[in-house]
């Protein structure tokens, strides 16, 4: 039985896909990903996947993406082939635009959750409790199509991963992430830096890793007490650096969840413009920081939309720093 999964958003939510992408692959004969650009790496990671195709979804990825009838055929005819097919989608999503795609190139059963009635476009019409966690929605859908949840339900990722010693000396030093893929998830930077301050003067050596394009930000956050690996890593080489981590400070950004994924406990700054009760970091121990009923909870805003930031610019570096110690000695007490 040759299976389609579909996750097109970015690296956290592809990474949250995980668990079902292991339920369908113990009993598919093979597994293919679909992704959109922005989480190919992380599709990469998954243990479970055979083959990735990549491809710009326009209805789910946030920039205006053209909509070119040579490439939607084009997609249709990479889609043949397949017995079965489940959409991933988050609950703002819907998965009818690619279910048509999908009738359109011929497969004959799809499955998906839609509050949406889907007509003939879906053959499995799953509607999931709310504000469960984001994997075990997935695997909800996964089981109601006939694929049982694993005995580990936990995030995962493919090994081995890369040496990362080189970079990091060693494992045992806390990584604080300061980068957010959008503005409104961020902790201001002065608190960030205060915290790389105040975890180094209680003598931890403390990593500081971001994106290419965040060098600016991880040398500021980084200054003299903390060790920059801006632009430094792949995500493969992220998710080793994180694996040698007591603990990780992030936003809810992929890098919380690939935390995860490799059993780092979590400092959660958390935004509530999502719930935390559906994105927090899954299955590692996390202490989730910021102000859950602040003005912007559940908005989905990807800029503040309240002055001052106050569900995050109210966090003090020291509760950060008092966090990770209470996360890792979650850990270290098992």
């Amino acid at each position: 039985m040759r299976v389609l999964l579909a996750r097109q958003d970015n690296v956290g939510d592809v990474l949250l896909a995980g668990p079902a992408v292991r339920a369908v692959a113990a009993r598919a004969d093979e597994v293919v990903l679909l992704c959109g650009p922005r989480g190919r790496a992380a599709a990469d990671l998954l243990p479970g996947v055979d083959r990735v195709v990549e491809w710009c979804a326009p209805w789910i990825d946030p920039d205006h993406v053209a909509v070119d009838p040579a490439d939607i055929d084009r997609v249709i005819r990479e889609l043949r082939g397949f017995d079965r097919a489940l959409i991933l989608t988050s609950f703002h999503q819907s998965p009818l635009p690619l279910a048509l795609l999908l009738r359109l190139a011929g497969t004959p059963w799809i499955g998906g959750i839609s509050e949406d009635y889907p007509g003939s476009l879906l053959d499995l019409r799953h509607r999931p409790d709310t504000d469960v966690p984001e994997p075990l929605r997935m695997l909800a859908l996964a089981a109601d199509a006939g694929f049982p949840a694993p005995a580990d339900t936990r995030l995962r990722v493919r090994e081995p991963l890369p040496r990362t010693d080189h970079l990091t000396g060693g494992p045992g030093y806390v990584v604080v992430h300061p980068g957010t893929s959008v503005p409104a998830r961020a902790w201001p930077p002065e608190n960030c830096a205060e915290a790389v301050r105040l975890l180094a003067a209680a003598g931890n050596r403390v990593v500081v890793t971001g994106h290419g394009d965040e060098k600016e930000l991880t040398a500021l956050i980084a200054g003299e007490d903390g060790l920059d690996l801006g632009g430094r890593t792949t995500l493969p080489e992220l998710a080793a650096v994180l694996a040698g981590a007591r603990a990780a400070v992030a936003g809810n950004t992929g890098p919380a969840h690939l935390a995860a994924a490799v059993g780092t406990p979590v400092v959660s700054l958390f935004a509530p413009t999502v719930p935390a009760a559906r994105w927090a970091p899954f299955g590692v121990p996390v202490a989730l920081l910021g102000e859950q009923a602040a003005p912007c909870r559940d908005s989905r805003a990807r800029v503040c939309p309240v002055k001052g930031h106050p569900c995050l610019a109210g966090v003090e570096a020291g509760e950060v720093a008092a966090a990770v110690e209470s996360v890792a000695g979650e850990v270290d007490a098992r």
